[in-house]
């Protein structure tokens, strides 16, 4: 089993080499102006954001003690920097699912959001997620989440 959980993990640490934000040929940095270690905005439906948001989730979950599972609904805004490997801070809308934290090994995709009025409940999240491809490693080293302002009572 410890096996295959490495397998997947280089599959996809593989799949995470560095973020294209734009069109480039594959293997080319994303802009060639950007310089180590400085922030860079990234488009939020890039396919690696979303898997970056979808790690954040899962550290979420895991550390949540609520009986549903969450997944992200909207990603406000994601930056990237080149720093010793790839960390991508991103602002983050997760949402309750249908899905409970009972079933085992659940797959978020298939989790529609919560319909019930009593049950919804949204959090505005903040993760950093740091790649380090050449070592194998993925790292979620913040996941900070609230309530939105909007749904504060005062």
């Amino acid at each position: 089993m410890f096996f295959g959980w490495r397998v997947i993990t280089l599959c996809f640490l593989l799949l995470c080499d560095v973020p294209n934000s734009s069109a480039d040929a594959p293997g080319q940095l994303p802009n060639s102006s950007i310089q180590p270690g400085s922030l860079v905005p990234v488009k939020t439906n890039d396919p690696k954001v979303q898997r970056a948001a979808r790690l954040g989730v899962y550290k979420y979950n895991n550390s949540s003690n609520d009986l549903f599972l969450f997944k992200e609904s909207h990603i406000n805004k994601a930056t990237m920097q080149i720093v010793k490997g790839v960390k991508y801070r991103l602002d983050v809308d997760i949402r309750r699912t249908v899905c409970s934290k009972r079933i085992p090994h659940p797959n978020l995709d298939r989790c529609d959001f919560q319909k019930n009025k009593i049950l919804r409940k949204i959090f505005t999240c903040y993760f950093e997620i740091w790649f380090i491809p050449w070592q194998q490693k993925v790292h979620v080293s913040v996941v900070n989440c609230h309530l939105p302002l909007s749904n504060k009572v005062y």
